[in-house]
């Protein structure tokens, strides 16, 4: 799943990624594409909040290509 944010700003792409993993199967991976350099700095925090993780941030022609994994669902 791609989650275009590019040409947001903060709080947006991190806004617009959370809402993805909502509706993404659990240990799915996620990428969001941003032009905000913030995104860099929000995406591992939330993923920390959301027991997630972050797989990769590269940045190609200012813009950043965050690759997460969803946290793994409940279990039980």
């Amino acid at each position: 799943m791609i989650v275009d944010a590019r040409g947001h700003r903060c709080p947006t792409p991190s806004l617009k990624l959370q809402k993805a993993l909502r509706a993404a199967p659990a240990n799915s991976r996620v990428t969001l594409l941003a032009t905000d350099p913030m995104a860099r700095i929000d995406v591992p925090y939330l993923m920390q909040e959301l027991g997630g993780r972050v797989v990769s941030i590269e940045e190609t022609d200012r813009v950043l290509s965050i690759v997460v994994e969803t946290p793994v669902g409940p279990t039980g």
